[in-house]
């Protein structure tokens, strides 16, 4: 049997397979950033018995936004919307943590509050942001004040309990894909030269003082973290990934984490830049990183069960075909042929390419009546 198929353990909680539900921000959000409906649909379409959903990014702070539609838990009343979806999960089964970001320079003073978006360092890029006004270049951003930087932390504390009154099982720091923790984190968007930044040591502090914030509502077991080592989103770079990486996972063994989540650098968000590259990232911290992992990025159901094989990971991340097949567990498990997604749907818009793909034992069904 597929290693896929096998039961896994993270943290406190023993998983029946190692399908996880990646977070793919969709932005289907109500507008005051509270889990809509159709999000409540979604999510427990996608939940299966002893599976792992990780929530799309959701934000800390109102001027953490780069998205609009994307959801929030920056005020108590985001809880009640997410405690139904976190009963829909715990319904059929299902486990779920919630991702927590801030989307630092990737954002517009339209969905900041008209105050510019921040960032370790003034570091010029070319992004869009989302607004009323649909996509838009992102504004220039301003470097954060030291004594601004605990405010920010305070931000995450207080999100994950919210995350904890609404009945998630855990919670992700998302440092990936050039948003903030990521941004400080590498040497090409963070050229500080105070305590946050030069020295990889300093560079990497904001991302544990983060952590340490998650841990100190959830317990370190309860808590996991993104990475994205050599990425491309955002304009992210770093002059020496290996080291920073590297160092990045050996603080984050100091914790006892629930896991860590890697995507490949083969995949620039929603695209695939080299389909035939192997899975590097997973590979290289496996050497360094003691709890489980997590690879995402471009896999497919044979390149999954290659990754756990060779044990580079312990589990693998979904999101463009999980968007697609609400039963994509199933299917996995059975070789059944799987639903194309479709990309004009991914972010924003109706049910239409959102809650509207069957499942494959109802299409079958609906084909021979």
């Amino acid at each position: 049997m597929s290693r896929l198929f096998s039961p896994v353990r993270i943290g406190p909680y023993t998983l029946q397979h190692r399908v996880v539900h990646a977070p793919t921000t969709r932005l289907r959000a109500n507008p005051d950033d509270s889990p809509s409906g159709i999000m409540l649909e979604y999510y427990s379409q996608r939940a299966s018995e002893g599976g792992l959903i990780i929530t799309e990014s959701t934000h800390v702070s109102y001027d953490s936004r780069g998205y609009l539609g994307a959801p929030g838990i920056y005020e108590d009343a985001h809880i009640a919307g997410w405690k139904k979806i976190a009963d829909a999960v715990h319904a059929k089964g299902g486990r779920i943590f919630m991702q927590l970001g801030h989307d630092g320079r990737q954002s517009h003073v339209d969905l900041t509050g008209g105050t510019l978006p921040i960032a370790p360092s003034v570091v010029p890029f070319e992004g869009e942001a989302l607004t009323h006004n649909g996509w838009v270049p992102v504004s220039m951003h301003r470097a954060i004040g030291i004594d601004e930087i605990q405010t920010v932390i305070g931000h995450y504390r207080k999100s994950a309990e919210r995350a904890l009154a609404a009945g998630m099982d855990g919670v992700e720091l998302h440092s990936a894909n050039g948003y903030l923790a990521d941004t400080f984190l590498q040497d090409g968007t963070n050229t500080r030269t105070d305590a946050y930044g030069g020295s990889i040591e300093k560079r990497a502090r904001f991302l544990i003082e983060a952590v340490s914030a998650l841990v100190s509502v959830w317990g370190a077991n309860r808590v996991g973290v993104r990475l994205s080592p050599s990425g491309q989103w955002g304009a992210i770079s770093d002059s020496n990934p290996e080291a920073t990486f590297t160092h990045a996972a050996e603080r984050l063994n100091e914790f006892g984490l629930a896991y860590l989540h890697l995507i490949e650098p083969r995949v620039k968000g929603v695209e695939t830049l080299d389909e035939h590259q192997k899975p590097v990232a997973s590979a290289f911290l496996r050497k360094v990183f003691r709890g489980p992992i997590i690879a995402a990025g471009g896999f497919t159901r044979e390149g999954a069960d290659e990754i756990l094989q060779k044990g580079d990971a312990d589990l693998v991340a979904f999101g463009r075909y999980f968007a697609s097949n609400p039963d994509l567990p199933y299917r996995l498990r059975h070789a059944l042929p799987l639903n194309q997604y479709d990309r004009s749907t991914f972010w924003g818009g109706t049910h239409v390419g959102y809650t509207d793909y069957p499942c494959y034992q109802d299409d079958e069904r609906r084909q021979s009546a």
